[in-house]
């Protein structure tokens, strides 16, 4: 037993001799990193310590990125906001390549000065008298406070004038701070002018941006998310055109109804009928919320004219949503995804929460990708264990043979 530890010792004293007389390679010339520092005192010599560690800093490192996207969570946000409208500007340009067939610069050109003009148009043409209809609304909304209470106090029901005039003046005060949170959305003033530049970088080369997402995926999985995001993009594409039709439709149709509608009944034009109108056209970019709010205030400012001119808004707040919601809407994106009106107002509520009103208008775009994605991903899988099953049915039918 001793001749044999002897032996292994003079063996591994002479491989460590020859190793030793070896001579060692010349560094590079000039060039002081490449010179052989020695072993390394991070080094873990044992294979099941050093493993452990490779899982641990695994860890570490998904934790820390988790940590990482929680935290730059609001510039994600943003990010998204400028894909979705890319979306809508790629989707006017293809529209109007339909009909012209012109370079795609120049159609999206097309659709970045009607915007502009459209909203130079309405500051200029509406934007005095919408202002004095703002400014006329906490107005508007003290009087029906007074109103419904001095009907609750009528019909017996146990209400104060100092209870009144308590909720009246938080009424107020709310009002008034929505006008501040209103005025203060200049602050968002940045995040506005960074969703339209990542817009319009998206919508000028959006197969740059697709390639270097595409590139990041190991090589196997190119083709996958290739199909994958080309199905959002497209749904996207249609979830906006409805959107952006659906607002166009209610906003018109709107104030066509509170103007020349009201006039043709007898009750007469209905009062702040361009701000109601423009309001309800832009909550209609949010859906479920949008529609509840707009026509909270379109019903509000109606019975301030009025039993008929109230009840008359109430009939055009049904009218047009129902008919936005059944005609229009199923007409232009047929294909767009279906998503449960619950699952969307839940998950409208935890971004409006989480982000305010950014999460709160993209909430419904987003749920839109998570569900292609994770249908893409079910199919993915389907096709998958199809494949093993046909295989295991090959394999069985040759050891059968």
């Amino acid at each position: 037993m001793v001749d044999i530890e002897a032996d292994e010792d003079r063996i591994r004293e002479t491989h460590h001799r020859g190793r030793m007389s070896e001579p060692a390679p010349p560094p590079p010339e000039d060039s002081e990193e490449a010179t052989d520092l020695g072993a390394s005192p991070s080094y873990i010599d044992s294979p099941v310590l050093r493993q452990e560690a490779y899982k641990a800093m695994v860890w570490v490192g998904v934790v820390g990125l988790a940590v990482l996207v929680v935290y730059i969570s609001q510039s994600l946000l943003v990010i998204f906001g400028g894909l979705v409208f890319a979306a809508m500007i790629d989707g006017g340009a293809r529209l109007i390549g339909k009909f012209l067939p012109i370079a795609r610069t120049i159609r999206i050109l097309i659709v970045l000065v009607a915007t502009v003009a459209f909203f130079i148009w309405l500051t200029g043409y509406a934007g005095d008298q919408i202002a004095r209809q703002a400014a006329a609304l906490p107005t508007i909304v003290r009087g029906q406070a007074e109103q419904v209470f001095e009907w609750a106090r009528a019909n017996g029901l146990g209400v104060e004038v100092a209870d009144m005039q308590s909720i009246v003046s938080q009424v107020m005060t709310g009002v008034g701070t929505l006008t501040r949170a209103l005025t203060g959305l200049a602050g968002g003033l940045t995040s506005f002018v960074l969703i339209v530049i990542i817009g319009l970088y998206v919508a000028l080369e959006p197969n740059l941006y697709e390639r270097g997402v595409e590139w990041m995926a190991p090589r196997h999985q190119r083709n996958d998310l290739h199909i994958t995001l080309n199905r959002m993009a497209q749904t996207l594409r249609r979830l906006m055109a409805g959107r952006m039709v659906g607002m166009l439709f209610e906003g018109v149709f709107t104030y066509l109804l509170l103007t020349f509608g009201a006039q043709l009944v007898g009750v007469g034009t209905v009062p702040m009928a361009a701000l109601l109108a423009i309001l309800t056209g832009l909550l209609a970019f949010v859906p479920n919320i949008g529609a509840i709010i707009s026509g909270l205030l379109m019903v509000t400012v109606g019975f301030s004219g009025g039993t008929d001119m109230g009840l008359y808004t109430v009939f055009v707040y049904f009218f047009v949503q129902n008919f936005d919601g059944y005609v229009v809407i199923p007409m232009i994106a047929r294909k767009t995804v279906d998503l449960a009106p619950a699952l969307v107002l839940g998950f409208q509520l935890i971004m409006g929460l989480l982000f305010g009103i950014l999460g709160l208008f993209l909430a419904d775009p987003l749920m839109a990708m998570i569900k292609v994605a994770l249908e893409r991903r079910s199919e993915r899988n389907a096709e998958l264990q199809e494949a093993a099953r046909r295989a295991k049915l090959v394999q069985e039918g040759s050891n059968g043979s």
